[in-house]
């Protein structure tokens, strides 16, 4: 392997591990601070790409797209948490797993009535079109480059929201004592709706970003549910800095894996989680 190579797998393996952090951190706000087991979250991101499909077609423009329907994604957020999810915070899991799984047969029901079962693609913008030449005979696309930066600049302001903001201070203080926050006069089922539509905007967000790179398929929700909830429990439950570190692991883990040892590319990531918990099992981290 050379360097030009190698470096290629690597600014491949960091961009799919940011990728992968947007959809699970909004899965870990989601199931560490509310202790929601939501099996509907890679529904979200399957959304997300189809709104992205959708709206640049009708709009002309991927940007305006993508901020549409980050838009449409806050307020179906809110709606759901408000109709449906506020009701399981004193149920059971089994009844949280019941029906977010109900939920994953809507969507892909839904999806399937509105989009069809083909598989589409979603142009670059032209501006990122382009590539940047490695070598004589290589070169990377400037999309894919564009994607980190996008997912590090949100994950620093998502860092920002909880680490530096007065509702950052609320969620924090309400995944650590619920009751405490609400004798405290603070309205948590309010935060809990923003850090719910806060998820769901995450995921179809990276679903919207995605899809120029990954196309737009069916199904292709229930392939990134699994890996989310890999980084959650490895990165720490709740904690969005292990969701981090977590990710960019496994992005090199499966990418790297894919190269030298494709045979076993589908175990290893599970191999390298089982490390994890065996060295930690609360996590890599345990706070939000």
């Amino acid at each position: 392997m050379d360097a030009s190579f190698f470096l290629i797998q690597v600014l491949n393996a960091v961009q799919y591990g940011l990728l992968l952090f947007l959809v699970a951190s909004g899965l870990t706000l989601i199931f560490g601070i509310m202790g929601i087991i939501n099996l509907a979250h890679g529904s979200f991101y399957m959304a997300g790409a189809y709104m992205a499909f959708a709206l640049a077609a009708a709009t002309g423009n991927l940007l305006a797209g993508v901020v549409l329907g980050l838009g449409i994604a806050v307020v179906l957020g809110i709606l759901m948490e408000w109709g449906l999810f506020s009701r399981l915070y004193v149920r059971d899991h089994l009844d949280q797993v019941l029906l977010t799984f109900g939920l994953v047969l809507v969507f892909e029901e839904l999806r399937s009535i509105l989009m069809g079962n083909d598989v589409h693609g979603v142009p670059v913008p032209p501006l990122l079109a382009g590539s940047i030449p490695l070598t004589a005979n290589l070169s990377y696309p400037v999309y894919r480059l564009f994607l980190s930066v996008v997912c590090i600049g949100v994950g620093t302001a998502l860092w920002w929201l909880i680490q530096r903001t007065r509702l950052g201070m609320m969620i924090r203080a309400g995944a650590s004592n619920r009751e405490m926050v609400q004798a405290l006069g603070i309205d948590i089922q309010l935060v809990y709706r923003l850090v719910f539509a806060l998820g769901v905007a995450l995921a179809a967000f990276a679903g919207m970003i995605a899809a120029p790179v990954s196309s737009v398929y069916p199904g292709m929700g229930g392939q990134v549910l699994i890996l989310c909830f890999v980084v959650v429990v490895m990165g720490g439950i709740g904690s969005v800095r292990g969701a981090l570190l977590a990710s960019l692991l496994i992005g090199l883990v499966d990418t790297f894996g894919r190269v030298f040892l494709p045979q076993l590319a589908g175990v290893i990531v599970y191999v390298v989680m089982a490390g994890v918990l065996l060295w930690r099992p609360e996590g890599l981290f345990r706070s939000v």
